[in-house]
C-alpha cells in the first residue's frame, strides 16, 4: 500500500491511499468515526470533482492527539476485527 501525505497539521491529516477503492475506504472511515479522538473522517475519490485525482484521499480531523497516530490505531483495529472474524470462521 502506497501512502502520500498531502497535508498535515497538529489536528488534521489529508493522505492519499493509492490503489484502494470504496470497499476499503468505507471500512477505514467507519472505524475512524467510531474512535473517540476523531472529530471527522471522510474520503474523496471522484476525479471529475477533484481536478483529475484518481486515488482516494482520506481526511481525518482529530479532537486530540496526532492524526497519524489516530489513523494507525484505526488500522490496528481493522486488523484485530478481521483476525477475530477469521478465527470465528475457522471455529464454525
Amino acid at each position: 500500500m502506497k501512502l502520500r501525505v498531502i497535508e498535515k497539521t497538529d489536528t488534521e491529516l489529508r493522505i492519499e491511499i493509492a490503489g484502494e477503492d470504496h470497499t476499503f475506504m468505507n471500512v477505514l472511515k467507519g472505524v475512524l468515526l467510531e474512535t473517540d479522538d476523531v472529530a471527522a473522517a471522510t474520503y474523496d475519490m471522484n476525479p471529475e470533482q477533484s481536478g483529475g485525482q484518481t486515488e482516494p484521499v482520506l481526511t481525518v480531523k482529530a479532537e486530540s492527539g496526532d492524526p497519524l497516530d489516530v489513523l494507525a490505531d484505526a488500522a490496528g483495529s481493522i486488523t484485530d476485527r478481521t483476525d477475530a472474524l477469521r478465527d470465528a470462521v475457522k471455529a464454525a
